[in-house]
């Protein structure tokens, strides 16, 4: 049985075979999602990718999301049309 901190589903299980022979478990952190447009769900560029939270808190503000508005949040494109949007209603 394994121990209790590995019965949940929190780590990835990778069967792994060791030099004698044997098949044994070896119990992996989960890799973090890519960060998408929350308008067209694009892969957002500028941000980086696989990064824990802990790891994320390290790097300097600029590492983390392009210096634009909606930067880490909307894609360009999306940006753009937004903008234009904001623009053309208060005319």
């Amino acid at each position: 049985m394994p121990r209790p901190m590995y019965r949940s589903r929190t780590l990835k299980r990778k069967k792994v075979r060791t030099p004698s022979g044997k098949v044994v478990t070896h119990y992996e952190k989960k890799r973090t999602g890519i960060p998408h447009c929350g308008e067209c769900g694009a892969i957002l560029g500028g941000v980086p990718r696989g990064l824990r939270s802990y790891e994320m808190k390290r790097l300097p503000k600029t590492k983390k999301r392009p210096e634009r508005k909606f930067g880490g949040f909307l894609c360009p494109a999306c940006t753009r049309d937004l903008i234009k949007k904001e623009v053309r209603g208060q005319l």
